[in-house]
């Protein structure tokens, strides 16, 4: 479905919400088209790009109504950026304490690709936002069927991170037409922030003095008190990624041999830098530092690689990151639950089979 890889992990297919296998992200600086992850919260629209137009209006000087062919006359940007679901690793909050209504993503619903498009900071330069504009809104034309009352898709960001110059209208993903499963013919690209906020097939940009009302800003992506009631602003908002990490290879469950065994994953920090991955053989009582590639923009994950000699029987693969502040992540899930199952980021922790040869 979607030309999407036969191995995608699929929750759901309308709305369609899919993962790849965590293995299939190792070793891959940018992932492949066919195996980035897909979420959404309603229908695929199937918009005609030759009569797509986008609205930019509220507190500006210049409201603006352009084409795609407008939007091209302005100069174009590519910007390799991490995108990630606010409820990557959901699963491992689900095994503490069940989280009823949402997906259970295992490690894989993050993904890296090159967007091409055009500066956010352009088009609002040219439509001038006026004194009083704080926030930029976003509308999608997708009608979300869990939102309360259901309603098109939105979200907005703070101004000062829209007019900075890696926010993009994008209407490429690698080099290709935006996939409509993407969001083609056109979405927004917030490097270093939740995926959530990156809305897919943006059709009005408004300026306005508070963060959006909408369902999914407003009420949902909320990190909640235990009671898990929902509200219009109960919680704390999601809005830049928070530090994280995964062990994507050995995959949990898999038999090794023994001896040395190479472990790969991905640490990312939003706006921030990784500076350190350990990782583990024993559950996280000896640790040996991983080596880390350099990021392929400020605005991406770093993959991580080291090599583990184990010895055979169960064996328990753990790993941590540290930013440059100085941040970790908390040992356990249990510290991080939520009655949303968003921002796990405890310790990814693998369990492999470590088989010793027959003699």
């Amino acid at each position: 479905m979607w030309d999407k890889r036969n191995d995608m992990i699929v929750y759901e297919t309308e709305p369609f919400n899919a993962e790849p296998p965590p293995t299939a992200l190792a070793g891959q600086p940018l992932t492949p088209i066919d195996t980035f992850y897909s979420r959404n919260h309603g229908p695929t629209p199937d918009i005609d790009a030759s009569t797509w137009r986008l609205h930019v209006d509220g507190l500006v000087d210049r409201q603006l109504d352009l084409s795609l062919a407008e939007l091209r006359q302005l100069p174009v940007q590519t910007v390799v950026a991490t995108l990630e679901c606010a409820g990557n690793r959901r699963a491992e909050l689900n095994a503490v304490r069940p989280i009823s209504g949402q997906e259970p993503w295992g490690p894989a619903t993050i993904s890296t690709a090159e967007w091409t498009g055009v500066r956010l900071a352009d088009v609002l330069a040219a439509a001038r936002p006026r004194a009083g504009a704080a926030h930029i809104a976003f509308a999608a034309p997708d009608i979300a069927r869990n939102a309360s009352p259901p309603q098109p898709y939105g979200a907005s960001i703070p101004l000062s991170k829209a007019s900075s110059g890696e926010v993009l209208l994008a209407w490429s993903m690698n080099g290709r037409p935006l996939p409509r499963v993407h969001g083609g013919p056109v979405r927004v690209v917030v490097p270093g922030y939740i995926g959530a906020r990156s809305v897919k097939w943006v059709h009005r940009i408004t300026a306005q003095p508070e963060p959006s009302d909408n369902y999914f800003q407003a009420t949902a992506y909320r990190l909640l008190p235990s009671d898990g009631i929902r509200g219009p602003g109960r919680g704390i908002p999601l809005g830049p990624a928070i530090l994280n990490a995964a062990i994507l290879a050995p995959g949990n469950g898999a038999a090794v041999a023994a001896g040395p065994t190479s472990v790969t994953g991905y640490a990312f920090s939003g706006e921030h830098t990784v500076a350190r991955v350990d990782v583990s053989p024993d559950g996280g009582q000896t640790w040996s530092q991983a080596t880390l590639a350099q990021p392929a923009s400020p605005w991406t994950w770093q993959l991580w690689h080291t090599t583990l000699s184990l010895p055979g029987g169960p064996a328990l693969i753990t790993a941590r990151a540290w930013d440059d502040t100085g941040a970790t992540q908390p040992e356990q899930p249990a510290t991080v639950w939520n009655p949303e199952g968003y921002a796990n980021t405890a310790w990814p922790r693998v369990q492999v089979d470590v088989r010793s040869p027959v003699r």
